[in-house]
């Protein structure tokens, strides 16, 4: 079990280098291969929560600790290589792109600093930085720079509002719904990747309804079951 436990740990950080090589992507300007490492250490970020609760790496790994580890790994893969990727895709032009590359950074610290970042149903108080989900899903939909820009402001101060955020796998209510549209946005961006971003209306669409639930279905679930209070 302890082998089992910490060989969860070896699988949460390999999320590193895979940062590494999203990175290293980015820096060539080839936002398809970005988005392809961005997506692995997206499912690797999914599956190794339910393992380490399976192996239990608190009690049976206690010398790494696993929640810092995955804050480490996430801010890189979630929020700095996703903020670079905006500033140099030319999605955000002149002085936008340099505000959104500084600014995202500075609130989404803060934000993963915040010790009530996580509700009692497991969910997210506050928009949770997937700043790698916004940019893949832009990168997609290629709107207009002026929304791009509303849309970085809102979800920045959406961090410190005690809005809900599913997570698509802990968060048990609408699960059955969440974790398969997840699922599809998984694959969407997938195939987008592959096709080096190429103008597919169909596929656009699929991304943008599978995007506008992930990011609305707390905050709906607040309005219908708890009365607009986070629990």
């Amino acid at each position: 079990m302890r082998f089992r436990a910490y060989s969860v740990h070896l699988f949460t950080a390999a999320g590193a280098s895979l940062a590494m090589l999203a990175l290293l992507e980015a820096a060539q300007q080839d936002w398809a291969m970005m988005a392809i490492w961005l997506a692995v250490a997206f499912i690797v970020d999914g599956i190794d929560g339910p393992l380490a609760r399976k192996y239990d790496v608190k009690t049976n790994a206690p010398v790494i600790d696993g929640t810092l580890l995955d804050l480490i790994i996430d801010f890189l893969t979630y929020v700095m290589i996703p903020a670079y990727a905006l500033y140099g895709s030319g999605l955000l032009p002149g002085w936008t792109g340099w505000f959104v590359v500084l600014f995202i950074p500075f609130t989404s610290s803060l934000y993963f600093s915040d010790t009530r970042m996580k509700t009692a149903d497991s969910s997210f108080r506050g928009f949770p930085g997937c700043w790698n989900m916004v940019t893949l899903a832009l990168l997609v939909i290629e709107p207009a720079w002026q929304i791009i820009l509303g849309l970085v402001l809102l979800l920045s101060l959406a961090q410190f509002l005690t809005l809900k955020f599913v997570h698509p796998v802990r968060t048990k209510r609408w699960r059955a719904i969440s974790l398969p549209v997840a699922m599809v946005w998984t694959a969407s961006i997938g195939v987008a990747a592959w096709t080096d971003f190429a103008p597919m209306p169909a596929l656009t669409i699929v991304v943008a309804l599978t995007s506008i639930y992930l990011l609305v279905a707390g905050v709906a679930q607040q309005v219908i079951y708890d009365r607009g209070h986070v629990r």
